[in-house]
């Protein structure tokens, strides 16, 4: 959930009366949202950086509300403030107009004659950020640029060229530099460069200009600095890239209905004309407003109660959702304001009615069915073993379920392709790569990490490995397996051969063939030449021990001899 800062006096300032943090938190609760700290700039500085650091720094409380991800009307005070007002039924929800005046698509708008302060500009500068990160993805998606209108001219042209093509004088810069130099540059700087991956590949740059040639903005990386804004602003000019139009509008019309209550005519926006390469033309902001018809039996029957037509009404007016009862007096007749993407179908119109009305509030009901729960088998027969290999002398582990594709592939001798292995797409980290295949891979690490405790060590794991499996609807399964080492001066195979008897014991399964379990000698690159077997039970191979490949062992960074146990735990259900 992104977390919203607001300055309490501020925030008190603009609702028009005074908190205590008890009952700021009990209004926030109310309105399904959550205080999740109460600070300041100093605390912040003095917990992250130490009291040396923090000297100086302002002690205004800050409160930090955690606001639910979809709900983009409220990542800043203003969106905030309006929320709570309506759903305290101090104002009414305003109403939204338009008045005329690489990245493929781009929309715009004017606010015409706003007012700065310095609270409301360092605001819309924040609701930017929030922005970029949330529903645009990290810019990814939808780039924001805002310019003073008043130091450009329009007619303005979004266009792509080649980098070496593209110069101007970046923002907060004091020279001109082309787009290959702007890459360099930004390479070292610590916000830009996340976002040099999104066009530095590509042989065109997007590029905004006016109808001088003055360089608006190369998107979705820098603004330039003729045009930038400040608190003599006036006029704003807002434009947003994208690959996404839908989310370009979406964005637009947050940017817009945020700010526009401190234009002089507030809750206005000035169109903007956008003339696409075919000839056609469209009109920003939509602002669009739809309207969505439920049965009040329907939010009664999801939510629990028992309330009239009427009062479901009002109590979705308090959420910003207008609703009037139809002509038949069963139907609600809601109307989405372009402030409220995320309402999207009738359950998220249900769970506002719900939110109105008051988690708390809502009856409580004993279920009409009764169901008794139970441990799942695969869970309480992993819970059995865990419980009997502790008292065996081992000691159980608890690894990531992510590695890297040598911990399964080139450190196990094997190649990756034999490892049936689900594939990160974006991986964060080289450490994070794969899904394990594997449990051995988990242990051996944390026998490396642990290197200086006292030997033997003995641990074990059972856990799930993912698995690519075609047959089933994601493609990949889990499968439930046991492993465990044993690392001492000698190999000690037979204390892990001892450890896989006392297993089949504990599972009723007897040495032999048939219905038995019985070993026989294999080959695996893993393990020792001739130092390997597999584990046949029922009929069925259900996994591998044997003492440890000299080189697995170096490339784990170990120096002692090693013998390990591998099986599926599954087929004993």
């Amino acid at each position: 959930m992104p977390t919203v800062s607001v300055k309490r006096d501020l925030l008190f300032h603009a609702l028009g009366r005074t908190y205590t943090d008890e009952e700021f938190d009990e209004l926030c609760f109310e309105f399904g949202l959550e205080l999740d700290e109460i600070t300041s700039e100093k605390d912040i500085i003095s917990r992250e950086q130490g009291n040396t650091k923090a000297e100086g720094a302002s002690d205004v409380i800050l409160y930090k509300i955690d606001v639910p991800a979809n709900r983009y009307d409220l990542l800043c005070l203003e969106g905030l403030v309006r929320g709570l007002q309506v759903f305290k039924q101090k104002m009414e929800a305003p109403r939204y107009r338009r008045t005329a005046a690489v990245r493929p698509h781009a929309v715009a708008a004017v606010l015409r004659n706003i007012t700065f302060t310095q609270e409301r500009y360092d605001s819309f500068i924040e609701l930017q950020e929030k922005l970029h990160q949330n529903v645009c993805r990290k810019r990814t998606l939808v780039a924001i640029g805002t310019h003073d209108l008043d130091t450009i001219s329009g007619p303005f042209t979004y266009t792509a060229k080649p980098p070496s093509d593209i110069r101007f004088k970046p923002l907060n810069q004091a020279k001109e530099y082309t787009a290959q130099e702007l890459m360099s540059l930004y390479k070292t700087d610590s916000h830009l460069r996340h976002y040099l991956h999104i066009i530095e590949d590509k042989p065109v740059y997007p590029v905004i200009y006016d109808s001088n040639g003055i360089v608006l903005s190369m998107p979705p990386i820098i603004n330039g600095d003729r045009s930038k804004i400040s608190l003599n602003t006036k006029n704003v000019f807002i434009e947003c890239t994208a690959i996404d139009l839908t989310k370009a509008k979406m964005v637009l019309d947050m940017m817009v209905t945020m700010f526009c209550e401190y234009c002089e005519e507030p809750f206005t926006v000035e169109e903007a004309e956008v003339v696409y390469p075919d000839g056609r033309t469209c009109l920003y902001p939509e602002l669009a407003y739809r309207k969505e018809t439920l049965s009040a039996d329907f939010i009664n029957r999801k939510v629990g109660i028992s309330e009239s037509t009427e009062h479901i009404a009002q109590l979705l007016t308090k959420m910003c959702l207008r609703s009037e009862v139809t002509s038949d007096g069963e139907q609600i007749e809601v109307e989405i304001p372009p402030t409220r993407s995320d309402v999207i179908h009738a359950c998220d119109i249900m769970e506002d009615a719900a939110m109105a009305y008051g988690f708390n509030n809502i009856p409580r009901t004993t279920p009409r069915t009764y169901t008794v729960a139970n441990q799942l088998p695969l869970n309480k027969l992993s819970e059995l073993l865990r419980q009997d290999l502790a008292a065996a002398g081992f000691t159980e582990a608890l690894t990531f379920a992510l590695c890297s594709q040598e911990d399964i592939a080139d450190k196990l001798l094997k190649n990756i392709s034999e490892t049936r292995a689900c594939h990160i797409s974006n991986p964060k980290t080289a450490e994070f790569q794969v899904a394990r295949t594997t449990l051995l891979s988990g242990l051996l690490k944390t026998v490396a990490a642990n290197r200086k405790m006292p030997l033997p060590l003995r641990l074990f794991e059972i856990s799930d490995v993912v698995l690519k499996d075609e047959t089933k609807d994601v493609g990949a399964r889990n499968n439930r397996r046991l492993c465990a080492v044993y690392y001492n001066k000698s190999p000690g195979f037979e204390v892990i051969h001892g450890l896989m008897d006392r297993v089949m014991q504990l599972l009723e399964v007897k040495p032999g063939q048939g219905n038995g379990y019985h070993i026989q000698a294999a080959d695996d690159s893993t393990f020792f030449p001739g130092r390997c077997a597999e584990i046949f039970a029922r009929g069925k191979s259900i996994g591998r021990l044997g003492v440890l490949h000299p080189n697995v062992i170096n490339r784990f960074e170990l120096t002692m001899p090693c013998s390990a146990l591998d099986i599926d735990i599954e087929p004993f259900l």
